[in-house]
């Protein structure tokens, strides 16, 4: 495996999640595929922690650190749409605001 096959494993995966991100309407779809895409981020620092050295892999733990605090917030957020609406739907959101 080539640093140039790890990047365009990354970059498709992050492809993939934008694609899920812009199209989905779930909100446990979309936080789904803003995983895929801080995993897609994850793979591209550690591929070039490999290939050419550096602290790559300090910046994935952090990463994976902070991908644990964005599913705990998201899924809380998740629940109080899902209780107040009886649906997951992002477009209810806007409704919870005020």
């Amino acid at each position: 495996m080539t640093l140039a096959n790890c990047i365009l494993l990354a970059s498709l995966l992050f492809s993939i999640g934008v694609y899920g991100l812009l199209t989905r309407r779930q909100a446990v779809a979309m936080l789904l595929c803003v995983e895929l895409m801080l995993n897609a981020a994850n793979i591209v620092f550690v591929s070039f922690a490999h290939f050419r050295g550096g602290p790559g892999q300090i910046f994935a733990i952090f990463a994976l650190a902070i991908t644990v605090a964005e599913v705990a917030v998201g899924l809380a957020l998740v629940l109080l749409l899902y209780r107040k609406h009886g649906d997951t739907a992002i477009d209810l959101a806007s409704e919870t605001k005020g």
